[in-house]
């Protein structure tokens, strides 16, 4: 009993802590970004499956929020199955939540995000080597534009040599 209550113990300040990371903001109510964060953590795996989450109270206490903010938050995640209040014992990670958030996060970005950064790939003319290679390539790439607008050379590798050599 001590050892699981030890364990619980640190799982709160492991959650405190990761909460304290960022403040709070005006873009949604505070209950959506108390459940966000906590999505968060799961997808991160600072939260595991049967972990407990601290009590309305310590989050309440150590936010300085009401506490049915709190549990506005928490309560959002039981309704979404991702964690499972058991009386007198507290809230739990349930069993396949980080599953189903990636499977629902995957579908999100998919479908909301996706389309932006393909059309911004598209509309910027980056090919699948490019965005591989990351930065690596991208002066190059910005080379070759600027040479297209100038009156210098057309070819990447013609503009590389005569931007390193510089005539004295």
């Amino acid at each position: 009993m001590a050892r699981r209550r030890i364990s619980h113990l640190i799982s709160v300040k492991v959650y405190v802590e990761n909460l304290m990371d960022r403040e709070w903001n005006d873009s949604q109510p505070i209950y959506r970004q108390l459940r966000d964060r906590v999505v968060a953590m799961i997808l991160d795996g600072v939260l595991k499956e049967g972990d407990p989450l601290p009590s309305v109270r310590t989050v309440a206490a150590e936010y300085r929020v009401n506490p049915l903010t709190v549990l506005k938050g928490y309560q959002q995640l039981v309704d979404e199955g991702l964690v499972e209040s058991r009386r007198g014992l507290g809230m739990f990670i349930n069993a396949g939540a980080r599953r189903l958030l990636l499977k629902g996060e995957r579908q999100k970005f998919l479908g909301e995000e996706w389309p932006r950064i393909h059309a911004t790939i598209h509309r910027l003319g980056l090919t699948a080597q490019e965005l591989l290679n990351g930065s690596g390539t991208r002066r190059a790439s910005s080379d070759s534009a600027t040479a297209s607008t100038t009156d210098g050379p057309t070819d990447t590798a013609e503009s590389d040599v005569a931007e390193e050599d510089p005539k004295p």
